[in-house]
């Protein structure tokens, strides 16, 4: 037997921060995925910022605010990788 709970009538408040927090959570995927070709260093972290935010305000896409989230650490993960191999923190192809 299944249970019916009474949602209740939303809010425009929490309409329009659900509406905010699942476009933090594209900002972030879209921001750590631009953060692994370029910027790295500014990207990663704001990828980082706005995955957590959006997490944290209980958005509906959290997939892709997990994903913001493990690109954002992949941003900083290859800044370091970058800055410890080549001595540099910027792509370059060729030698």
């Amino acid at each position: 037997m299944t249970t019916l709970t009474e949602a209740g009538p939303q809010t425009a408040s929490d309409t329009k921060a659900h509406r905010h927090a699942d476009n933090m959570a594209v900002a972030s995927f879209v921001l750590g995925l631009l953060g692994t070709l370029v910027l790295n260093l500014v990207l990663g972290p704001c990828a980082l910022v706005l995955a957590g935010l959006a997490l944290s305000r209980g958005t509906t896409r959290r997939g892709r605010a997990l994903l913001g989230l493990t690109l954002g650490f992949a941003d900083l993960i290859l800044l370091a990788t970058l800055a410890t191999n080549d001595g540099t923190v910027s792509w370059h192809i060729g030698s």
